[in-house]
């Protein structure tokens, strides 16, 4: 169901708020511009980033606009199993600091899949930096067609296909804008500002929402105990079935390799922890990052739960009960704000959207133009001139950006109509569609790191077979084949990932290492 509402929900103090919050981010932009002069700097700050910045762009990062609006749909459909995941998260987060982050700085890479190269080969690092590109662009194309629906019920009144299209190409056109500008180190920034932007607004929503309900907090509690809310407030679920997202086991297995895969292998978050000044401070920050995540995480989800006793429990709720149309799941957030939230509070809200849209579409298109430039156009040893890679170091880092800002905002129009048709949970369908690349990567890169073995061949028969054995565990196909042979009807996604993830590192180890890699070249032992 698709929400109609007029934009005047929207006064010309939100829009003013809006407005000065967009302005404030272009500044960063312009400020940064001054110090991306070249490719290290655009790419890499200079490797003289803090830490703590650091921390908290990736937590911006890994919130995105899925979490600011699926996050509350989660809680306001089902229960709070969800924020189980950051288990997984944890566990993940440590082994890419003890493991990851300082093999990376010994390599001294810009692109993390340059390690790949150095263990494999030139072409294992273009294949894996190539399919990478491939996941991001479905991942942060799936992020974007999120963050378009509020904002096209904002605009446009609703958010029916055509808006939504018109909505994800002035949201990417914003983006684009301010990560041309300044490069990593305006990423940074300005996803700091935006993650105080999101806390801030979330916190206030929920204050705002918690008077509007005549319980105390031991009653609102109670409520969501009780048989008709269907124990709301369960965070662990110790199901074995395969079918279920969000259990014990599925944190500690499948989402622990997703969070493993993104802190890892997937330059958009990992770029970020090589602008720090050591791998000390690189493996701080991405562990200080997934932290501070957990209250984040659990604001989100509050919400959703008072979410669920204002819109759905009339009962409670009494003359207080709203008279509208009740929202479906994934509009709920974005109705209360835009009717109920008082003027000024809906233009803070909406910057905080924005921030948590703008902070996941930055860094995207910044991490795909260095992978870009790194591993295709200024590959080492490619035998340029010093004087030609330097033409290309300084000309190609804002195209680059500008063509993966059409890519990226071609995919998200796609997302428009594919999401709709398989009517899946939002935050559900931003992951899922990561495991196509996520599986082959993690393989190839816990082959490089753990073993000895595998070579170029294997390494690329590994990133498709994790494209082909993810696809075959999609619902669309599973549905056809697994009931035929007693298998569940539903694979959840986390699942989806072991499997995939399992079989590509099989594959990548199957080869021994080539006679002509230098042993120096191999994974040197972790300090």
């Amino acid at each position: 169901m698709m929400i109609a509402m007029t934009n005047d929900h929207f006064s010309h103090w939100d829009w003013a708020i809006l407005g000065g919050y967009l302005i404030l981010v272009m500044a960063v932009g312009l400020w940064a511009r001054k110090r991306a002069a070249s490719s290290e700097e655009f790419f890499l700050a200079g490797r003289s980033m803090p830490w703590w910045a650091v921390a908290v762009s990736v937590l911006a990062t890994s919130l995105s606009a899925a979490t600011f609006i699926g996050g509350p749909e989660m809680a306001y459909r089902g229960d709070l199993t969800y924020f189980s995941a950051n288990l997984g998260g944890l566990l993940a987060v440590i082994i890419v600091a003890w493991l990851f982050i300082p093999a990376f700085y010994r390599h001294q890479v810009t692109s993390v899949y340059q390690l790949l190269g150095d263990r494999f080969g030139q072409p294992a690092c273009q294949a894996a930096s190539a399919m990478f590109m491939l996941g991001r662009l479905l991942a942060s194309g799936a992020r974007l067609f999120i963050m378009a629906i509020p904002f096209s019920m904002i605009v446009f009144g609703e958010a029916n296909s055509t808006q939504l299209v018109g909505a994800i190409l002035l949201l990417s056109l914003a983006a684009t804008l301010y990560t041309m500008l300044g490069g990593i180190r305006a990423v940074i920034w300005t996803d700091v500002l935006q993650a105080a932007v999101v806390v801030g607004s979330v916190i206030v929503a929920l204050v705002l929402l918690y008077t509007r309900i005549p319980l105390s907090l031991t009653e609102i509690i109670d409520t969501l105990n009780d048989e008709t809310a269907g124990n709301k407030l369960q965070c662990l679920d110790f199901s074995i079935s395969p079918e279920k997202n969000y259990t014990l086991w599925t944190a500690l297995l499948g989402i622990m390799l997703i969070n493993l895969a993104a802190f890892g292998t997937d330059q958009d978050l990992t770029q970020r922890l090589l602008t720090c000044r050591s791998a000390r401070s690189g493996s701080w920050s991405v562990i200080a990052s997934n932290l501070i995540a957990w209250p984040v995480v659990f604001l989100f989800l509050c919400l959703g739960l008072l979410l669920y006793i204002y819109y759905q429990r009339p009962d409670i709720m009494g003359a207080s009960a709203p008279a509208y149309e009740i929202p479906a799941g994934r509009e709920v957030f974005m109705q209360y704000m835009l009717i109920e939230l008082p003027i000024g509070l809906r233009g803070l809200m909406m910057a905080g959207l924005f921030a948590a849209a703008m902070s996941s579409t930055d860094s995207a298109l910044n991490a795909m133009a260095s992978t870009t430039v790194t591993d295709f156009l200024t590959p080492p040893h490619s035998g340029d001139s010093d004087r030609s890679r330097s033409q290309i170091n300084g000309n190609a880092p804002r195209w680059a950006v500008l063509g993966w800002s059409v890519a990226l905002t071609g995919f998200a129009i796609l997302c428009v109509f594919w999401q709709q048709a398989s009517g899946e949970e939002l935050i559900n369908f931003a992951l899922r569609v990561m495991v196509f690349a996520y599986s082959g990567l993690l393989a190839v890169f816990l082959a490089a790191l753990l073993t000895k073995r595998g070579n170029c061949t294997t390494v690329i028969a590994a990133l498709i077979t994790g494209v082909l054995v993810t696809l075959i565990l999609q619902p669309m196909i599973w549905d056809k084949w697994a009931p035929l042979i007693g298998l569940p009807e539903k694979l959840a996604f986390p699942w989806q990932m072991v499997i995939a993830t399992g079989v590509c590192f099989v594959v990548s180890i199957s080869g021994k290492r080539n006679a002509t890699t230098p042993v120096s070249s191999a994974a040197p032992p972790v300090q």
